[in-house]
């Protein structure tokens, strides 16, 4: 799931190389935090969080195919 977070929003920000994605460990998810450079925020997110929304629902659906919970977060 890492990786596949790491490839949509590198494909999306301006600079690919501040894209930082870890993998936390909760007790009945997995949340997968993701950070960008302040000023590509605005595009992982989207306008009205679409683009957060797209890329949290397919995630969704892998960790669905894996049998396992996931959970997206954009952090700064």
């Amino acid at each position: 799931m890492v990786e596949l977070v790491e490839a949509i929003a590198k494909s999306l920000v301006d600079h690919p190389e501040a894209v930082d994605v870890k993998e936390v460990q909760g007790r009945q998810a997995v949340v997968i935090e993701l950070k960008v450079a302040p000023d590509d925020m605005g595009k992982v997110i989207g306008k009205q969080g679409r683009i957060a929304k797209a890329l949290r629902t397919v995630v969704k659906a892998a960790a669905t195919k894996a049998n396992k919970k996931v959970i997206v977060e954009i952090v700064q």
